[in-house]
């Protein structure tokens, strides 16, 4: 189950992920194992990560982001246009410290 974070947390998360390039890109296939295996590798090791979705159609793609981010138990901090911005802290070691509100 993802957390729950506050508007303050979003906020900062957003503004950690301004300077990130899209890190996967969601292909013709559309969400495969192996792309939720890459992208829950890629949140262990980076905690906050951009994805691209290549669909054409808005609700289509808005469905897929959803999809990837309930299979990876990460939240989606922000969506705009073709690219999702999803976080989920390290069980490891954490990098991002969230703020308190």
């Amino acid at each position: 189950m993802p957390i729950a974070l506050t508007n303050a947390q979003i906020r900062f998360l957003r503004g950690q992920a301004h300077d990130l390039k899209a890190m996967l890109q969601v292909g013709g296939k559309g969400i495969t194992d192996a792309l939720v295996a890459e992208v829950d590798l890629a949140l262990e090791h980076h905690e906050l990560i951009k994805v691209k979705v290549a669909a054409e159609d808005r609700e289509l793609r808005d469905a897929m982001i959803v999809d990837l981010a309930e299979r990876t138990d990460a939240v989606l901090v922000q969506r705009i246009g073709h690219t999702a911005v999803l976080y989920r802290p390290a069980k490891e070691k954490r990098q991002i410290v969230l703020p308190r509100s």
